[in-house]
């Protein structure tokens, strides 16, 4: 958990904090839940502490799904927030502050257009799993409140591997971090750690530069079906993994310009800008009203 803080003067404080591992009751009772929030508001009296001025605007980048009314629908990740108000339970640690929620991957995609000066971006985080969002002029597609863009469950291969949503051929079931990871071990025979992936990709192991590839061919499957769409002028990928291993940007380029068709070529593909940090920078941008 991330939380950044702008004040008047223009500083900016800072804190991070991780909230502890789920338990085998945490999906049966909120106590997890609970939990998690007292360790929240617990950081952000302590980052507040001490600052004269009231909050004007609270903007929260959220992986959860949440319905019309701001509650939790599903959080695979923390499984005891569903059902959680999560709108009441932001507005009382906030106070009259208006407090506006949106998903993670739309957050990192508007924040990502926002430095790269571009109204019409497609943005991929390539992680644990797959985020991402869509920005059209201006604006995040379908919009904050109106759902999340779930760009890492585009099926690209209708008899792929099992996607931890049940379906098969997802994206992120074919192209995220532990997916790569698990194709270059049938590859190589072994286990495979995420370092040694990266130091053979580096060297120009075949096993290695295969299963890499076969993901960015996913990915890049994933970009033309959504330029085909809604023709965004540009392509960014973020996310840990592909930030630690960047031979992956290449190959979607790659790829994706090999599947352009005569007379529509694709947009560019290139790195994002903002690191770790995209989800909070969109955050910061939805706290000062943006997109409106």
């Amino acid at each position: 958990m991330a939380l950044r803080l702008e004040h008047d003067d223009l500083g900016i404080s800072e804190s991070s904090f991780r909230w502890p591992e789920p338990d085998g009751t945490d999906a049966m009772t909120s106590g997890g839940a609970t939990r998690d929030l007292d360790l929240l508001a617990r950081h952000i009296r302590e980052l507040c502490a001490g600052r004269p001025e009231r909050l004007t605007g609270v903007g929260v980048a959220m992986p959860a799904t949440l319905d019309a009314t701001g509650t939790v629908t599903t959080w695979p990740g923390r499984p005891s927030w569903a059902g959680v108000d999560l709108r009441g339970a932001l507005s009382a640690l906030f106070g009259h502050a208006e407090v506006r929620c949106a998903d993670d991957g739309d957050l990192a995609a508007l924040a990502e257009a926002h430095e790269a000066r571009c109204p019409d971006l497609l943005y991929l985080g390539v992680g644990t799993g797959i985020g991402g969002g869509i920005v059209l002029n201006g604006k995040p597609v379908p919009g904050v409140g109106r759902g999340s863009c779930e760009v890492g469950h585009l099926v690209v291969d209708r008899d792929g591997p099992l996607c931890d949503c049940g379906r098969r051929g997802c994206v992120q079931a074919a192209a995220s971090g532990p997916a790569t990871l698990r194709r270059a071990a049938r590859r190589r025979g072994e286990e495979v750690t995420f370092t040694e992936l990266r130091q053979a990709v580096r060297g120009g192991k075949p096993w290695a530069v295969a299963s890499l590839r076969e993901s960015g061919r996913a990915l890049a499957a994933a970009v033309t079906g959504v330029y085909e769409l809604l023709h965004p002028s540009l392509v960014l990928i973020g996310g840990g993994f592909a930030a630690a291993i960047p031979e992956l940007v290449a190959m979607v380029a790659e790829r994706t310009a090999e599947l352009g068709r005569p007379g529509h070529p694709p947009p560019p593909v290139r790195p994002a800008r903002l690191g770790g940090l995209s989800s909070l920078h969109g955050a910061v941008l939805l706290a000062r009203g943006l997109p409106d």
